[in-house]
């Protein structure tokens, strides 16, 4: 029987930690993202992006990852900061930063009334 171990004195755990994490936020903000605020952002749908970075995340929660050598973590990496980067930014424009639409009826001087 082995027993897992993690050395968590290695830096390169808590890289491959820190891009999972990276990873899971992109997806958990993409599949909170409204459809219709990517075809507006004039950016791919809502289905690529939540193919991509699943795909992205669940090879690495799968094989795990390797920031070094690992092309299929460093590719997945990728979409995530391209993700982040320009599609993100580009949704929350477009709504209210929650994922809904702009509902500014009720927004006084300091703040929704």
């Amino acid at each position: 029987m082995q027993i897992l171990y993690f050395d968590v004195l290695n830096p390169f755990w808590w890289i491959a930690t820190a891009i999972i994490g990276f990873k899971a936020f992109a997806f958990v903000d993409a599949a909170t993202r409204r459809e219709d605020a990517y075809r507006a952002a004039d950016k791919k749908t809502k289905q690529f992006w939540l193919i991509i970075l699943g795909l992205a995340l669940g090879l690495d929660l799968l094989f795990g990852a390797n920031p070094i050598t690992g092309f299929i973590t460093l590719i997945g990496l990728v979409a995530a900061i391209v993700y982040v980067v320009d599609v993100r930014p580009a949704i929350k424009q477009l709504t209210d930063g929650r994922g809904r639409g702009d509902n500014n009826r009720n927004i006084g001087p300091y703040g929704p009334w």
